[in-house]
């Protein structure tokens, strides 16, 4: 139900301004290659944020992502999965309060609420940097 409900999310906001924002990004010479796979990042780092879903962040981001690909020559094997851990590095941030997995990890780590904010939510933010900071590095050396 969450991956159907993303799905359909990320078409009604395919049919929004923000959808021509993104096309716009992705028409910008600076937005190809290396550069583009921090735009799918953000996306998903947001959505991931803001909903607390990883799935529903996954399945909108790639929804809005996947159009814009071949548009702007991003084509073959490597580059479609570099793209894809991106948008995997993007659903791994920030885990905190609207998140069922922080509360999981919370209670069975016995953790306080502010314990949680201090381990949780910064590590799995330095978990989805560290994951795009080296798909990056991929992308330089594979592509």
């Amino acid at each position: 139900m969450i991956t159907g409900a993303g799905g359909a999310f990320g078409s009604v906001i395919s049919s929004t301004s923000i959808a021509d924002l993104i096309k716009g990004i992705a028409g910008n010479e600076v937005a190809v290659g290396a550069v583009f796979i921090f735009i799918p990042f953000i996306i998903a780092a947001a959505l991931k944020s803001a909903q607390g879903s990883s799935t529903a962040a996954i399945v909108i981001t790639s929804t809005l992502i996947a159009p814009l690909l071949p548009q702007i020559g991003i084509e073959g094997a490597v580059p479609l999965a570099l793209v894809v851990m991106a948008v995997g590095a993007g659903a791994m941030v920030v885990s905190h309060v609207n998140d069922s997995y922080f509360w999981v990890v919370k209670e069975f780590s016995g953790m306080s609420i502010t314990q949680a904010y201090k381990a949780q939510t910064m590590g799995t933010l330095l978990q989805g940097l560290t994951a795009i900071i080296v798909t990056s590095f991929l992308w330089f050396i594979l592509v």
